[in-house]
């Protein structure tokens, strides 16, 4: 039977989609299912990680029986995945110990603050990341300190720590694989991103015996066989990606200097910097994007706490929008802001500035304020937040960046993608697929089997439209020196408060 789809696992963190791509990169059909996220307390985030495999599994049969595509039509699958969600489990039995601790749970943040002093230089140098709650390090030194007897067992060989991927994997192959990928290790904070191996001297500082860790490889390649048993027939896993590294993938990204940034709830801005790791002097994370036939490419990250969210605020707190899409047609309708300026500092602000003391703000508001003023305002924060991050990739590469590509729900609004193109002077491309992870991680898959070459996959991936900035460079820099210098005194107030 010719081998005509690929299909990709995308394992985000509050669902689950499968998606069957076509030999022209055209989506065939989706399947989305949400899982349960769990809070045991403030600041904990907890998932079921037999939860995560059966409705990932559920995804896909759904799909092939509303396409009625037969598996054996599917030349390859490919894995994204949240990263560094942390899972724990017997190597025997394959059931978990405690339940997944997601991403965003901050249990250990007092202990990372308190390692930071003492091994953030060390840390730095090695994984190119920061001590924090974020990754996976210290939740898997948490699980093994919180369960009973679980540390003993880890040293004697028995559990396993992986990824969302990891887990995926074993589970898939019937516990016959126990791997990662590059993309995912680099995000643990025991990985080496200059040795490409995992580090004794962090597992030392985070207190993980290396009996735990999975065999790591390459993000492409015929990685694994999928067990009979789950699908009906054997399928060749071709490709391992982190969500947001399969996101670089899927806009093509592949020369040093391009750049993405996804606008989702928060903002996430990665830069391909080739085969040699820049380290930030600015407080970006510094991470492998992929590595393929034993080369690697790394990538600079950033994060914008609220992009999405913002929009989300205007709609469910202030109640000034009553759609998304609505906020595009209010910024639209006034000349400027009327003088209004928006902190979207909902959760802190990130690089450049690095404060989570300072709150959100409207300023500048008089009584010819409308709703429009503060909706356009709050757009145009978002458009000098990304300005923000992309001066700092240019200043730690020393390159000048041409294009920016975009995706995430947010970018969808056309007056905010002009309006970054307006700020940042470059030109803004979106692609007519919105789905850029899921479209990475088939991309690396169908190259992997042939179904696809670097030619190929130029040719299909087509832009929905460019953003061609068009305002005055001097107005533009007015405008965010002005926000930057509000953003600025804020700051002082609150070290003064």
């Amino acid at each position: 039977m010719d081998k005509k789809y690929i299909l990709a696992l995308d394992q985000g963190t509050s669902s689950a989609r499968a998606i069957i791509y076509d030999k022209k990169a055209k989506v065939v059909g989706v399947s989305q299912l949400g899982f349960s996220q769990f809070y045991p307390q403030k600041n904990l985030v907890e998932q079921d990680p037999d939860e995560i495999f059966d409705i990932q599994i559920k995804t896909v049969k759904n799909l092939l029986l509303s396409t009625g595509i037969d598996v054996q039509e599917i030349a390859a699958v490919g894995i994204t995945n949240q990263r560094e969600t942390t899972i724990v489990w017997d190597k025997i039995t394959g059931e978990a110990i405690y339940p997944a601790i997601v991403w965003q749970d901050k249990r250990t943040e007092k202990s990372c603050i308190n390692m930071r002093a003492e091994y953030g230089d060390i840390v730095r140098d090695k994984t190119g990341l920061v001590i924090d709650s974020y990754f996976s390090a210290t939740k898997v030194n948490w699980i093994l300190d919180n369960v009973e007897g679980a540390r003993v067992r880890a040293e004697n060989g028995e559990l396993a720590f992986g990824t969302v991927d990891t887990w995926l994997v074993y589970n898939l192959t019937n516990k016959k694989e126990f791997i990662t990928d590059y993309s995912n290790a680099s995000r643990t904070l025991l990985f080496n991103i200059n040795t490409m191996k995992w580090d004794d001297e962090l597992l030392e500082i985070f207190n993980v015996p290396k009996a735990m860790l999975p065999k790591v490889v390459d993000n492409g390649g015929k990685l694994a066989m999928i067990d009979a048993s789950i699908f009906g027939e054997e399928l060749i896993l071709a490709s391992l990606l982190g969500d947001q590294q399969a996101s670089l993938f899927g806009h093509t990204c592949f020369e040093k200097g391009s750049i993405k940034s996804t606008y989702g709830t928060g903002s996430f801005m990665l830069m391909n910097t080739g085969d040699k790791p820049i380290f930030s002097k600015n407080g970006l994370l510094t991470t492998i994007a992929w590595r393929m036939k034993g080369k690697t490419t790394y990538a600079l990250e950033g994060n914008i706490f609220i992009a999405g969210a913002a929009i989300k605020w205007l709609r469910d707190q202030l109640q000034i929008i009553n759609s998304a899409d609505e906020s595009e047609y209010l910024a639209m309708s006034v000349p400027n802001s009327g003088g209004v300026k928006v902190i979207p500092a909902f959760a802190g602000l990130g690089a450049p500035y690095w404060n989570n003391d300072v709150q959100g703000a409207i300023l500048g508001l008089t009584l010819g304020t409308k709703k429009e003023h503060i909706v356009r305002a709050t757009l145009e924060a978002l458009a000098y937040r990304t300005k923000d991050m992309l001066d700092l990739m240019e200043a730690d590469t020393g390159m000048k960046i041409k294009q920016l590509a975009v995706d995430g729900g947010a970018s969808a609004n056309n007056f905010l993608m002009q309006y970054v193109a307006d700020v940042i002077q470059i030109e803004v491309d979106r692609p007519k697929n919105h789905e850029s992870t899921s479209l990475g991680v088939a991309y690396m898959a169908g190259l992997s089997v042939g179904f696809w070459n670097g030619k190929d996959i130029r040719a299909v991936h087509k832009l929905n439209r460019k953003f061609k900035f068009s305002m005055d460079k001097k107005i533009v820099e007015e405008q965010y020196n002005s926000w930057s210098k509000t953003v600025r005194h804020m700051i002082d107030s609150a070290k003064d408060a």
